[in-house]
């Protein structure tokens, strides 16, 4: 897998990787993350990826990190 470019963004860290012919994206939140595979042949290239990670997408993400922490927040309470 080999690391194409940083994703700057004022939520989370994100990179963009390249490996068999596929991009992914790749997000990281404390000890969560979400990836998400695009097939080279669906974007043009990486200006592509960068303008369907918009505002409204990031957002979404970040909702998402904090659903996925409240699960496990509450998976982890429950063995207690």
């Amino acid at each position: 897998m080999r690391l194409v470019k940083n994703i700057e963004n004022d939520f989370c860290s994100a990179n963009l990787y390249s490996f068999n012919n596929k991009y992914i994206i790749k997000f990281e939140a404390g000890n969560l993350e979400q990836i998400y595979k695009v097939s080279e042949l669906d974007v043009s290239g990486e200006d592509d990826i960068e303008e369907m990670l918009g505002d409204t997408f990031m957002k979404k993400v970040m909702q998402r990190f904090k659903d996925m922490s409240e699960d496990f927040e509450e998976i982890l309470d429950s063995i207690d």
